[in-house]
């Protein structure tokens, strides 16, 4: 479960970018597989290696390596692979990724430590 909610947001990530350039999502299939390859392949190592340590991907600290190795991978997949790694994207996709990557685990470490009443 928890690969699939990275998964879908690190798509929802690369779509938002695409957008934001005005660049086709469904139309241009194959311009938004370009750019969703690099960080899906990057989460995935990082899932890969959490799951050969047996740690708990939902948690706060793998979650910190499932973002870094995400980020750090996925651009440099795209640099490797000649795509845009300019120091504007560099920073965005940084945060924007901590937001989504993190995010989702920090709400979910607060609803747990908070009592239902």
């Amino acid at each position: 479960m928890v690969i699939l909610i990275d998964l879908v947001l690190v798509v929802v990530f690369c779509v938002i970018g695409r957008l934001s350039h005005a660049e086709g999502i469904v139309g241009d299939l194959p311009g938004t597989l370009n750019t969703v390859w690099p960080f899906v392949l990057a989460l995935l190592v990082a899932h890969g290696a959490l799951l050969l340590r047996r740690a708990h991907a939902e948690r706060m600290l793998p979650g910190l390596v499932v973002w870094a190795v995400t980020v750090a991978g996925g651009l440099l997949l795209r640099a490797v692979s000649g795509q845009g790694t300019a120091l504007p994207f560099i920073i965005v996709a940084t945060l924007t990724l901590a937001l989504l990557l993190l995010g989702w685990r920090a709400v979910r470490a607060l609803m747990q430590r908070r009592p239902v009443s």
